[in-house]
């Protein structure tokens, strides 16, 4: 998944630098950034540089070693940024590489490596997954009790280091008495040395429902078995007395897993079965749904000459950018349009336009945008608002109808690291929506005059901040929960409904917020785009099914 930052233009213009900086004398500020590290065996995608905690994750190949990470180009976003420690080399990532970027001040970056081994050891007849312990080096497997024979067991497959460069000691071929712990000894990179401990170990239990996660319209099923068994899961709503196969269940070895469609607010009764043997009965009932308000975009307001989409009498759901824009002449970057997709009841639909505001002959570059948070205020000649609302369910899918006019790109101020775009190309609509357990204690803060203040609430606990590239919102961040994008670089001329799939982490976690942006120009909170790019949206419906 790419990532892609807050796509707004709150603030119009000006910078301000935050973080560690030695600045005893005028000069001007410039924030100094990695943007890109090219090298041997790693990848670096946009999402890996993270400019708030100033950080680089290199992801290495897992048959790089990690005493010796090869660099061969860093580059950066002024031309003139001088390094405490040079980039290019060969490095030992097994502890964090630390280097002071300086031109007028100093900002101190880290790199980092993360590195994952892919590790296998399974057995004939195994019941489940392998439980793994990589930290003690530690394999265990479960096998049925009764015909277990522990001197003829057949490890199916056996690898626990690198690919490519690791030997070891006995084989699998060797491993077939586990009458106690096995011991493997493995050897890669030459001098690395592992001690392995594996089991077999024999249970009486040979099916187990491992989670059912009951959302609105959907129960996510697990369950562990009998290798190589015929195995699945039956379900009947409370009350009832015949049970019923749940369809197309995926297996994995002793794992298997299904999605059961079901009724919002309704109780099941679930079970997992393995050849003859059963589960007991689990009982879950699945969620609500609802709608986000104001979902047609009918409801708007004028106050104090600025355009808002919600009642001038209501509690904000949706926001935009309008507020800071107003400085700019009254500027309207969003507003209600008459123009509305086929067969709808309603009146309006949202146009989102990017222009080029100006005032006093000072300009920058502002994107149509509208997303669910709050304009808080201007900081200067720049804009901090709040991202997200609350928000518990989990939905499947966001729809909506929309138009797009993608314009060609004339403005280009900065990009993130790894965005493509130029003068003359496509420029790129946005839309988006996430679910996470986002809390204003830990998103919600920015800093003024050398104090951390705290901006986000309980209901829109995200804050971000444009004089702060840190800030914009990372949808692969820790704690996003499920994401969902639609990405335009052309023009869509007529209404056309659109379903984007929303993608879950997992299934086991409730989110406790909703953010949906959408936006004409999406690099627009870095001030990049097109002024004759526009979009219309009308008639948000979140999905459950």
């Amino acid at each position: 998944m790419k990532r892609f930052t807050a796509y707004l233009l709150i603030a119009l213009w000006g910078f301000a630098a935050t973080g560690c900086i030695d600045n005893d004398i005028p000069y001007p500020v410039e924030v100094l950034e990695i943007t890109a590290l090219e090298g041997e065996g790693f990848t670096l995608g946009p999402d890996d540089i993270d400019p708030a905690a100033r950080t680089v994750t290199l992801r290495l190949d897992e048959r790089i070693d990690l005493r010796r990470v090869t660099i061969t180009r860093a580059d950066f976003n002024h031309p003139q940024t001088q390094t405490s420690v040079p980039l290019v080399g060969t490095f030992d990532l097994r502890t964090p590489l630390y280097v002071s970027l300086s031109l007028y001040q100093r900002y101190d970056w880290q790199i980092v490596a993360e590195q994952t081994v892919s590790r296998s050891f399974t057995v004939e007849g195994q019941i489940g997954a392998t439980e793994w312990d990589t930290e003690n080096c530690i394999a265990r497997v479960y096998v049925p009790e009764q015909g277990f024979d522990p001197t003829a067991v057949k490890v199916t497959s056996l690898k626990l280091g690198p690919e490519g460069c690791t030997t070891m000691t006995p084989s699998a071929e060797e491993l077939t008495v586990f009458e106690s712990v096995r011991y493997v000894d493995i050897v890669y990179h030459g001098d690395i040395r592992e001690r392995w401990y594996l089991y077999v170990v024999p249970t009486e239990v040979t099916v187990t429902l491992t989670a059912a996660d009951a959302w609105s319209g959907v129960i996510w099923l697990y369950g562990s078995g009998l290798s190589g068994a015929e195995m699945g899961f039956r379900y009947r709503r409370a009350g009832e007395e015949s049970w019923t196969e749940v369809p197309d269940v995926q297996v994995e070895g002793g794992t298997f897993r299904a999605r059961l469609r079901a009724v919002p607010e309704t109780t099941y009764e679930v079970k997992a079965y393995c050849n003859e043997d059963e589960t007991a009965p689990r009982s879950v009932t699945t969620e609500g749904v609802a709608q986000l308000p104001n979902a047609g975009l009918e409801e708007w307001c004028l106050l104090k000459d600025i355009v808002y989409p919600y009642p001038a009498d209501a509690s904000p759901f949706w926001g935009s950018g309008n507020p800071g824009a107003a400085i700019a002449g009254g500027a309207v970057l969003t507003d209600k349009c008459t123009d509305v997709r086929p067969g709808s009841e309603g009146r309006y639909s949202a146009l989102l336009e990017s222009t080029y505001a100006n005032v006093a002959g000072i300009g920058k570059f502002a994107a149509g945008n509208l997303y669910t948070g709050t304009y808080v205020r201007n900081a200067g000649t720049n804009g901090i608002i709040t991202f997200g609302r609350s928000f518990t369910l989990r939905p499947t899918a966001l729809k909506c109808w929309f138009k797009y006019e993608c314009g060609t790109v004339d403005r280009i101020l900065s990009l993130p690291a790894g965005a493509q775009m130029e003068i003359g190309g496509p420029d790129n609509g946005a839309i988006y929506i996430a679910l996470g357990t986002w809390t204003a204690e830990e998103y919600g803060t920015t800093e003024e005059r050398g104090e951390t203040i705290r901006v986000g609430t309980d209901d829109s606990p995200i804050c971000i901040d444009t004089r702060n590239k840190g800030s914009f919102f990372n949808p692969r961040g820790k704690d996003v929960v499920g994401y969902g994008e639609l990405i335009l670089d052309y023009s869509v001329d007529e209404w056309r409904e659109v379903t984007i799939p929303i993608e879950y982490v997992a299934t086991d976690i409730r989110p406790t917020h909703v953010l949906v942006v959408c936006s004409a120009s999406r690099y627009g909170d870095y001030f990049s785009g097109s002024t004759k790019s526009r979009m219309w949206l009308d008639d948000f419906e979140l999905i459950y099914e």
